[in-house]
């Protein structure tokens, strides 16, 4: 082994073992909901409340199997939050909200450094008008193995840096949207128009803004037909790299949303996705369909969206800020 391999190995192992050491001393405020009043409260929001503001300690609500019917917000003064279930299909928390796109949501994420895991986040609303399941406009803010379900507007990925891992997305029409920049990873999307769906419209209005939506090794189903995005900005960003696209998405694949001005500024990319939807010899002419792998690299990899600065492991100690009482 040469030297420079014997410190680039050095330097590895190094890494790993302040990582492990870094795990291993986090500790985080243990809150728990349950509706049985067995736990710190019974509801989410209460939860969030107990919270002080301007938190600067990893405070991790857990949530006990049931239907929360509430509607949920986790205040930008409010940071270090995670709310975790135990399977999704067990907590599930629902809301019925059609104000608009930016004040329906049923769970609005406003903070920085959230986490959530094994939920259900539903609006129940359905077809008509925008109706957000989720509302992402914090920064550093990751979701595992959740379920977002709504009609239209199901996720709105707002701004901020995101990271979606192994979720499942359905709606119909727009319903991953926004300008966040985002990383989906071995997600499930799901259209269920009773037309033609949407899945992304994606707001980047100008080529300095570092944003757009990733998808990566993920899976495209659904019922009728749908089109992988269109262009909600000027200067829209959607790029499915290895991933499933059923025969639900149409040959041409993309749609300029009867503004042609956009086609000659928006980045729709296609690279080693397979399926019968996949096929890029029907594309718009103004998608990337062959995506070389020079073009894939700054895209299919976490530092699109930094991840290594705050994709944060679990805590390994937990501490109880409240005493054993619930509320009503």
């Amino acid at each position: 082994m040469s030297r420079r391999s014997f410190l680039v190995v050095v330097s590895v192992i190094a890494a790993v073992l302040v990582a492990e050491v870094t795990a291993a001393e986090t500790t985080a405020v243990l809150i728990t909901v349950d509706q049985s009043g067995k736990g710190n409260f019974t509801k989410i929001q209460q939860a969030i409340d107990a919270v002080p503001e301007n938190n600067r300690e990893e405070v991790f609500i857990v949530v006990k199997a049931g239907i929360y019917r509430e509607k949920v917000v986790v205040p930008a003064n409010k940071p270090f939050i995670t709310i975790s279930g135990r399977r999704a299909a067990d907590t599930i928390i629902s809301w019925n909200d059609s104000k608009n796109t930016y004040n329906s949501a049923t769970l609005a994420v406003l903070a920085s450094d959230f986490v959530g895991r094994y939920l259900t986040i539903q609006n129940e609303y359905g077809a008509g008008a925008q109706a957000v399941a989720l509302r992402v406009s914090g920064d550093r803010v990751s979701f595992t193995a959740c379920r977002f379900l709504g009609h239209q507007d199901t996720l709105l990925d707002d701004i901020g840096r995101h990271y979606y891992k192994s979720c499942y997305i359905q709606g119909a029409t727009d319903f991953i949207c926004g300008n966040a920049a985002s990383l989906f990873e071995n997600c499930h999307l799901r259209s269920v128009s009773d037309d033609v769906g949407t899945i992304t419209a994606q707001r980047r209005e100008s080529p300095s803004e570092n944003t757009g939506f990733v998808f990566l090794g993920c899976k495209i189903t659904g019922i009728n037909s749908a089109v992988l995005g269109r262009p909600w900005g000027a200067f829209s960003r959607v790029v499915f790299g290895f991933t499933f696209m059923s025969d639900v998405i149409l040959p041409e694949g993309w749609d300029n949303w009867q503004d042609p001005s956009k086609q000659s500024t928006v980045y729709y990319g296609q690279y080693k996705c397979y399926g019968k939807g996949a096929n890029p010899s029907r594309r718009v002419s103004w998608s990337f369909t062959n995506m070389t792998a020079q073009d894939a690299a700054p895209f299919f990899t976490k530092s699109f969206i930094g991840a290594a600065d705050w994709l944060r492991p679990l805590p390994k100690h937990f501490k109880r800020a409240f005493s054993s009482r619930s509320h009503p």
